[in-house]
């Protein structure tokens, strides 16, 4: 399976923030081969180990959850009212088809509704409709069919738009925050599997993210790294009619290094060192502009006694939308970076 294949994999998963199940299994599924050992906490959290000959410990993170619903009431008509799980731009919601997730495992389909335009008057053509205001229709007439069809308020949904090729090594799916990130972990982990490490590296793949970094807390508690690496799909807004000062990053332009987020200000010592590792590699690489997100990276710096932590990202237009584009050229030289990173850091990056 290529890098392009597991994206599409894992893209393609079902994973709204607190139902990562199904991403969790494709990701054990995919990544066993190349680690010593494997494990699944309390909170869902996967972490992987490949045991080295050296003391300093390296975690490397990505999340899993994706941005999407759940079903908050149940008219009796047999609407479905929703609220969101992670942030949501609501212009972008109504008259979207989405899958719900029912608590047997199957999934269904409903869609977004809207009133019709030619009923609205001009200033309601022209707002942005509250969530609280919006509904779901799956066919249903009534609250006794809604039980029937087996779903409960609790039952998580996400708009699903399917991973597909573009042109010129383009390719467009909802998730890639951070589902990119979770490919790269598992390139990084095939890369170096037959590679003796200096560093006791851990991968982990967290739980809810999109919520608060929820996950990345827990995980990065119980295994205690000295350094930290957040692998993230980060803002792309290179696009008519923003300009340059207000793109955090551009596509084509290689992995983007966080100096500083709503989350984090990068240690200087680990900013260097992944500038010297791009560098030495020649691996082109930018800068995500200053102060937008934040990333796990800013519960992962702050857990025990401190963990110098830094966040590298794949440019990814349309985050927090039901679709999102990367160029995968982008997403191989993220590849490439962390591999690199992984076998320089203990030299780079000595525990203070």
């Amino acid at each position: 399976m290529n890098t392009s294949e597991i994206l599409r994999t894992l893209s393609d998963s079902f994973g709204v923030a607190g139902f990562e199940t199904e991403v969790q299994e494709k990701i054990k599924e995919l990544i066993e081969p190349y680690v010593d050992d494997i494990k699944v906490d309390r909170l869902g959290n996967l972490i992987a180990r490949r045991r080295g000959k050296g003391k300093m410990r390296l975690l490397l993170d990505a999340h899993m959850d994706e941005v999407g619903f759940i079903v908050k009431y149940i008219e009796e008509s047999g609407y479905l009212r929703f609220a969101p799980l992670g942030g949501w731009d609501n212009r972008i919601i109504p008259a979207q088809r989405v899958t719900i997730l029912l608590r047997s495992g199957e999934k269904i389909c409903g869609v977004i509704g809207t009133a019709p335009p030619h009923i609205l008057d001009d200033k309601e053509r022209t707002k942005v409709i509250p969530i609280d205001e919006m509904f779901i229709d799956v066919g249903a007439t009534s609250r006794k069919e809604i039980r029937d069809i087996g779903i409960h308020i609790g039952d998580p949904l996400v708009i699903h738009y399917p991973f597909t090729e573009l042109t010129t090594g383009y390719v467009t799916g909802k998730a890639f925050d951070d589902r990119a990130g979770c490919a790269v972990l598992i390139e990084v982990a095939r890369n170096i599997a037959k590679v003796s490490l200096d560093i006791d590296l851990v991968f982990a793949f967290v739980i809810g993210e999109e919520v608060g970094l929820r996950g990345a807390r827990t995980a990065a508690y119980q295994i205690d790294p000295d350094i930290a690496l957040a692998i993230e799909g980060t803002i792309g807004a290179d696009m008519p009619g923003i300009p340059e000062a207000r793109q955090p990053v551009r596509l084509g332009k290689g992995p983007a290094i966080t100096v500083a987020d709503r989350s984090i200000i990068v240690n200087p010592r680990m900013v260097k060192a992944l500038e010297r590792v791009a560098e030495e590699a020649m691996i082109p690489y930018q800068y995500k502009l200053p102060t937008y997100g934040g990333t796990d990276a800013g519960a992962i710096h702050l857990t025990k006694a401190g963990v110098i932590s830094g966040v590298v990202s794949v440019p990814c237009r349309y985050i927090h939308s039901p679709i999102s584009i990367l160029r995968l050229n982008d997403l191989e030289h993220t590849i490439h970076f962390v591999t690199e990173f992984v076998g320089k850091c203990h030299r780079l990056l000595n525990p203070v």
